[in-house]
C-alpha cells in the first residue's frame, strides 16, 4: 500500500514537472517581452529582435512576442519575415486585430494588394472603427494610386481623433504629395502644436517644409528632431540634404561622413558626400568617393550616374579613369547580349561609349545594331571607327559588303544618304526643379531628368536640347524652353524608397506654358532608375503624333525622312500639309492645321530603315505638293498609349515610419 502511494506520488510529480516548466517558460518569455518593448520604444529594432527570439524559444506560443517580432522586422524593412511572424501571431491569438492589421500592412509593403484588401475587409466587418485598419486601408489606397480616397479616409477619422499625431502627419504628407502645400503645412503645424517634443512630428514637418521650398524652416525642424533623438538616421539624412540645398556643401559632407561612420553601407550618405565634394569643385575627390561607394554597392544607379557626369564634365576624353569605368558598362552589355536582352545591352553600350568614345567595344555595339535590323546604322558606326583610325581588314570588308547591299535600298535609289537627313521633328526640353529633393538622394530629380534626356538623344523623332537641367522655377523653365524654340518642355521629379523609384514627368506646351500631359513610371528591383526613365521616354514618344518631311518628289512619287525604325510600314497613309502651316496645340498634345493647308496624301510603298517612299495624291484641283511639306498622321484619341499611374514610394515609406 505504501509502495503504491509512493508510485502514485512520483507519477503525479512527473505529470506536474512539464506544466511547471511551461509556466516558468511563459513567465520568462513575458519578462523578455517587456525588455524588448523598452528597446523598441528607443527604436533599437535589432536588439529587440534578438531578445524576442529568446522569448519565443522560452515559450513558442507567446503571441505578444511573435507580434512584436513582426513589428521589428516591419520597421527594418524585412517584410517577408514580418509577414511570417504576423501570421504566426495571428494563429496564436485569433482574436488579435493587431496581428491582422500588421499582416495587412506587410502585404501592402510586399505589393500583395488583393490579399491585403481581403484581410482589411475582414477586420472592418468585425470592427468598422478599427483605427489601425483605417490607416492600412488608406495606405492600400495610396498603393493603388488613389491619394484622394486616402485623404477622404483620414479626414473622416479626424473628427474621432482630432489630436492623433499619426493621423495629422498622414494628412500633411499625403496633402504634400498631391501638391496641396498650404493644407500640408497646416496639418504639420497642428501636429507640432499637439506633440511639440515628438521627433517624428518634427522630422515630418522638416520634410514638408522642404517640399514647399522653405529650406530654412525645414532645416530648423530637422535640427530640433536630432536634438531630441540624435541617433535618428532619417533626420540626419534629411538635414544633410537640406544643407546641400542651402549651399552649405562642407556641412553636408560632414553630416554624410557622420552617417557613414555610423553605417558604412549608407549609400545615400556616400552619394551626398561625393556630390558635396563635386559642388565644392573637388572633382578628383568626388570621383574617388563615388568609386569607393560603388566598390561597396556596384548596383547603386544614382551614384554610378553621378560618377559618369563627374567624369564627363571634369575630365578629358583621354583620361584613363573614363576607360576604366566605361568597361563596367561594356561587360554588362555583353552579359545582357548573352541572355538575348538586346535593348538592355544597347543601353549599356551607349553608356560606356559616352564615357569612352574611342573604345574598341564600339564594334560590338555596331554588330548589335546589325542584328536588330539596322544595317545603315551598323555601317555608320564602322565608318566612324574607320575615321578614328581603328579599322582593320575585316572591318573594311564589312563596310564594303554592307555598303554594296545598301546600294539597292530606297535611300540609294533616290540618291540620298540617310546620315544627311534629320528625321527629328519634335523638340522637347527636359528640366528638373533646382530645389527639389527626394528624401534619400538629394538632386534625384536632376539625375533622373538627365538620364531621360540622354535616352532621348537616341530617339529618332525627338530632339532634347543640351541646356541647364536644373531650373529655379516653372517660370524659368518656361522661358528657357520658349526662347530655345522647343515644342514642349518636361519637368521630371523623382520619389524613392529603399527598393522602389517613381518618376513623374509633367509635359507643358513651350509656346503657351499650358499643361500637355503627365507621365508616371514606377519600377522596383535592379536597374529600376534606368527602367523607369526608359518607360517615361517611351510614353512620351508614343504620345506625340507622327511627324516627318517630304524630302524629295518625283512626279507622283515622294520620299519621306522616316522609315522602318520609326514604325513606318507599307500601306500606311499620311497627310501632306503645307510647310510651316502645322502648329503645336496650345494645350494638350497635338498638331493643329486648317484643312486649307492639307495639300495631299502619301501612301507608303517601299520602306527602308530610315526612309520610305510612296505614291502622292494631291488634294483639290491644283497640285500644291512641294519638297519640305510636312508629313503627319493624327492617331484617333482612343489609340493613344495608356498612361501609367504610379504610387509614391517615398510617401509610403514616410507613412510607414509613423507607426
Amino acid at each position: 500500500m505504501k509502495i503504491s502511494r509512493a508510485l502514485f506520488f512520483l507519477a503525479f510529480l512527473a505529470l506536474l514537472a512539464p506544466a511547471q516548466s511551461q509556466a516558468q517558460g511563459a513567465a520568462r518569455a513575458a519578462d523578455l517581452y517587456r525588455q524588448a518593448r523598452i528597446l523598441m520604444a528607443d527604436e533599437d529594432w535589432h536588439g529587440a529582435s534578438a531578445i524576442l527570439r529568446d522569448s519565443l524559444q522560452q515559450s513558442p506560443a507567446h503571441a505578444d512576442s511573435a507580434l512584436a517580432l513582426a513589428e521589428c522586422h516591419y520597421e527594418l524593412g524585412e517584410f517577408d519575415e514580418a509577414l511570417h511572424w504576423a501570421r504566426r501571431a495571428k494563429t496564436l491569438s485569433r482574436a488579435s486585430a493587431a496581428a491582422a492589421n500588421l499582416e495587412a500592412a506587410t502585404l501592402i509593403a510586399l505589393g500583395m494588394l488583393d490579399e491585403a484588401g481581403a484581410t482589411l475587409a475582414e477586420i472592418l466587418a468585425r470592427e468598422p472603427n478599427n483605427r489601425e485598419a483605417l490607416f492600412a486601408s488608406a495606405e492600400l489606397d495610396l498603393a493603388l494610386g488613389r491619394p484622394t480616397q486616402a485623404l477622404a479616409r483620414y479626414r473622416a477619422a479626424l473628427s474621432r481623433f482630432p489630436d492623433d499625431r499619426r493621423l495629422l502627419l498622414s494628412l500633411a504628407l499625403v496633402s504634400s504629395s498631391v501638391g496641396d502645400m498650404d493644407t500640408a503645412l497646416s496639418f504639420a503645424s497642428r501636429a507640432l502644436a499637439a506633440h511639440p517634443n515628438d521627433h517624428r512630428a518634427l522630422h515630418c514637418a522638416a520634410y514638408i517644409n522642404a517640399q514647399a521650398g522653405r529650406v530654412a524652416q525645414a532645416t530648423a525642424y530637422a535640427e530640433m528632431a536630432l536634438r531630441l533623438r540624435p541617433s535618428y538616421a532619417p533626420s540626419r539624412a534629411l538635414l544633410g540634404n537640406l544643407r546641400f540645398l542651402g549651399g552649405d556643401f562642407q556641412e553636408a559632407a560632414r553630416l554624410a561622413n557622420e552617417a557613414i561612420a555610423s553605417n558604412p553601407r549608407d549609400m545615400a550618405a556616400w552619394y551626398l558626400r561625393g556630390l558635396s565634394h563635386l559642388r565644392m569643385g573637388l572633382t578628383g575627390e568626388a570621383i574617388a568617393i563615388f568609386g569607393n561607394a560603388l566598390a561597396l554597392d556596384p548596383s547603386n544607379e544614382f551614384i554610378r550616374f553621378a560618377l559618369d557626369e563627374a567624369l564627363i564634365s571634369g575630365t578629358t576624353l583621354e583620361d584613363p579613369r573614363r576607360a576604366r569605368w566605361a568597361q563596367w558598362y561594356f561587360e554588362r552589355a555583353r552579359s545582357f547580349r548573352a541572355r538575348h536582352l538586346l535593348s538592355q545591352a544597347l543601353f549599356e553600350y551607349r553608356r560606356g561609349l559616352r564615357l569612352n568614345p574611342f573604345a574598341q567595344d564600339r564594334r560590338e555595339y555596331a554588330e548589335l545594331l546589325r542584328l536588330q535590323g539596322y544595317p545603315a546604322r551598323f555601317v555608320d558606326e564602322l565608318r566612324f571607327m574607320q575615321h578614328l583610325g581603328m579599322a582593320d581588314r575585316p572591318m573594311f570588308e564589312a563596310i564594303e559588303s554592307h555598303a554594296a547591299t545598301l546600294a539597292g535600298a530606297v535611300a540609294a535609289s533616290w540618291g540620298i544618304s540617310p546620315v544627311d537627313l534629320d528625321g527629328r521633328h519634335w523638340t522637347v526640353a527636359v528640366f528638373a526643379m533646382e530645389g527639389q529633393s527626394a528624401s534619400r538622394h538629394v538632386d534625384a530629380s536632376a539625375i533622373s531628368a538627365g538620364l531621360a534626356r540622354e535616352m532621348l538623344a537616341h530617339d529618332r523623332a525627338i530632339v532634347a536640347p543640351d541646356m541647364d537641367i536644373r531650373q529655379a522655377s516653372f517660370a524659368s523653365a518656361f522661358r528657357t524652353a520658349r526662347e530655345a524654340g522647343a515644342d514642349y518642355f518636361m519637368i521630371v521629379s523623382a520619389s524613392e524608397s529603399e527598393r522602389d523609384v517613381s518618376l513623374r514627368a509633367e509635359l507643358f506646351v513651350a509656346r503657351t506654358g499650358a499643361p500637355a500631359g503627365v507621365f508616371h513610371s514606377h519600377r522596383s528591383g535592379a536597374d529600376r532608375l534606368r527602367n523607369a526613365a526608359r518607360h517615361l521616354v517611351d510614353q512620351l514618344g508614343a504620345s506625340l503624333p507622327f511627324r516627318a518631311s517630304l524630302v524629295q518628289r518625283r512626279q507622283a512619287q515622294g520620299l519621306i525622312d522616316r522609315g522602318r525604325a520609326d514604325g513606318v510600314n507599307v500601306g500606311d497613309v499620311f497627310d501632306l500639309v503645307q510647310s510651316g502651316a502645322p502648329q503645336v496645340a496650345g494645350q494638350g498634345i497635338g498638331i493643329l492645321y486648317a484643312q486649307d493647308y492639307l495639300v495631299g496624301t502619301i501612301t507608303i510603298e517601299r520602306v527602308d530603315e530610315e526612309v520610305a517612299s510612296g505614291r502622292i495624291e494631291r488634294t483639290g484641283f491644283l497640285d500644291r505638293v512641294e519638297n519640305g511639306d510636312e508629313v503627319i498622321f493624327q492617331a484617333p484619341p482612343g489609340a493613344r498609349a495608356q498612361i501609367e499611374v504610379a504610387a509614391n514610394p517615398e510617401l509610403r515609406d514616410l507613412l510607414r515610419a509613423l507607426r
